[in-house]
């Protein structure tokens, strides 16, 4: 699994990305790496899109434990210093 602070030594692949004229001016006057920036959206996207899918994936997992605790109050309560 490759991610945003993957080594740099990692292999890499050439694709093509289509941006607007208006952004691919506007990051080439800022000189922004196009492939750089592409390569941290594209690895942020793939950990939304992850944490999407285990909430998705743990939804009733988390919603009995919630109602637990609605229902019976946080185990060890008594104990918290605040």
């Amino acid at each position: 699994m490759l991610t945003a602070s993957s080594p740099r030594s990692a292999t890499k692949r050439a694709t093509n990305v289509s941006l607007t004229k208006e952004l691919l001016s506007e990051a080439k006057a800022l000189h922004i790496n196009i492939s750089q920036a592409a390569e941290a959206g594209v690895a942020q996207a793939i950990a939304r899109r992850r944490s999407e899918l285990w909430l998705t994936e743990n939804k009733e997992a988390i919603e009995s434990s919630n109602a637990f605790i609605e229902k019976h109050g946080l185990p060890l309560a008594k104990h918290r210093m605040f």
